[in-house]
């Protein structure tokens, strides 16, 4: 049997995780945390659905941790098999995995000593450093475009999904007693036009789509109106005389509005500010992007090749250590701090939420989605009071959601993507809120005429009998 099966991700954005059955091996694609609420990420102690010493290989689409970030846990509880990813996909998750496993760890600490006050038995982290080091050992890096045999009658090929660097929707050829079908595994596809990266891949042929529907009910904002208003914001917190807090990713979105700054230093009068990258993961990830040329899109190619630093902004402080980012809270005007995590979870950006979310000259940015349950989600939402380590905190700082910077694609750039299909593929929908990936189904259905279908947790294919 040439079966399917939906874990993670068929019920919200997080925990990317599918199994595919091909000449009874499996191969998991992506194994990603949960993130959210505390319900949420509670479900990553939550046993996997199947035996992880019983999984042959994982084919991962790119380092975001939603799609990445479970796999120490994989292989601490028994997988041994190869992880294949593109090549800077592998580079990035050393730097992913290793942070977050030292968060586990930290976290257990905290939480063990709230236990230890209530005579409550200590919890182990999820993972340790160590897990993290032995599933990197397990890595194996492919280039775009390379066809590769991974198991019999299982042969893959990574293309650009234009998401963050080395993310990639994944071609792959099955075969069985003499059937065989194609599958496109999309990852998370990447907003046409975004800065640095290329626009995605077109693919042609498949009989079988599984495709994400992050955004598929909505369309970002025109980029040129997007960096407008950045500008605008920019200038309001400078005659205001307060601080602008940017929550970013680590990976993809930090990279990018640096880019961004660097191309309207001029223009945004960014000599008048301190610009402060407040995240060691994120300083990791820019030398990484630094060294992966030949993946930028012409634009950055040729920007790359006149300078020596990337970005080459006069006012910027990469800031790594505790000491210097606890320095950066007694500024009180002028400083831009982009710092993790990039939904308010936790992170540097928590602490400087608490220096400056009460003061009404401050601003702050939310430039990437926000999960239900999350900080930043209520931050959007418009809630005058948030807690942050365990005090309440009033909102006075201004919010400006800048959806336009987004690493998803919108409606339109995934009806784009689905519609290079030439050859009618079934199509599953994952990876977006229940609403958005019933409305993204009827929406293939009704406008391009495909046979689409959203899948839920559990549900199974049997890829032969589509």
């Amino acid at each position: 049997m040439m079966e399917l099966e939906f874990f993670g991700a068929s019920a919200g954005v997080t925990g990317s995780c599918h199994i595919l059955r091909v000449n009874q091996r499996q191969i998991l694609l992506d194994c990603g945390l949960f993130q959210g609420g505390k319900e949420e990420e509670a479900r990553n102690r939550g046993p996997f659905p199947f035996d992880p010493a019983s999984i042959d290989a994982v084919v991962l689409s790119h380092a975001h941790i939603d799609h990445s970030g479970r796999l120490p846990l994989l292989a601490k509880q028994g997988f041994r098999g190869p992880i294949y990813a593109q090549n800077a996909t592998r580079e990035l998750c050393r730097v992913l995995l290793l942070d977050s496993a030292s968060l586990q760890e930290r976290d257990a600490i905290y939480q063990n000593k709230r236990r230890a006050r209530k005579n409550q038995q200590p919890l182990e982290p999820l993972y340790t450093t160590d897990d993290a080091l032995d599933a990197l050992q397990q890595f194996q890096g492919l280039k775009y475009n390379q066809k590769q045999d991974i198991l019999p009658g299982i042969v893959i090929r990574y293309q650009d999904a234009g998401h963050i660097l080395g993310s990639a929707a994944v071609e792959m050829w099955l075969s069985e007693n003499g059937h065989s079908r194609k599958l496109v595994f999309s990852g998370d596809i990447g907003h046409y036009g975004t800065p640095i990266l290329n626009d995605p891949a077109p693919i042609t042929e498949a009989d079988v789509v599984l495709m994400e529907s992050t955004y598929g009910n909505r369309l970002h904002r025109n980029r040129e109106l997007t960096e407008d208003e950045i500008g605008e914001v920019i200038q309001a917190a400078r005659h205001q005389k307060g601080n602008i807090l940017i929550p970013a990713f680590a990976i993809g979105r930090s990279q990018e509005i640096l880019y961004m700054m660097g191309m309207h230093y001029d223009d945004w009068e960014l000599d008048r500010w301190n610009i402060f990258l407040d995240s060691p993961m994120a300083i990791e990830a820019s030398k990484i992007y630094w060294e992966y040329p030949h993946l930028y899109d012409e634009e950055a190619s040729e920007l790359r090749s006149r300078l020596d630093t990337m970005p080459k902004l006069q006012a910027v402080h990469f800031t790594s250590s505790v000491a210097e980012s606890q320095a950066i809270n007694r500024i009180k005007s002028g400083a831009i701090v982009i710092a993790g995590s990039g939904m308010s979870t936790g992170g540097r950006i928590l602490h400087h939420y608490k220096e400056n979310i009460w003061r009404k000259e401050c601003h702050i940015m939310i430039v990437g989605y926000q999960a239900y349950g999350t900080l930043g989600r209520r931050l959007v939402n418009g809630d005058e009071q948030v807690r942050i380590h365990g005090n309440y905190y009033r909102v006075r700082a201004q919010i400006h959601t800048v959806g336009g910077l987004s690493a998803h694609a919108d409606q339109d750039g995934l009806l784009r993507w689905i519609g290079s299909f030439t050859s009618n593929p079934h199509v599953f929908v994952v990876h977006g809120d229940p609403d958005v990936r019933e409305s993204f189904s009827e929406l293939l259905e009704d406008q391009l005429q495909l046979r689409s279908r959203v899948a839920h947790t559990g549900d199974k294919v049997d890829l032969l009998a589509l």
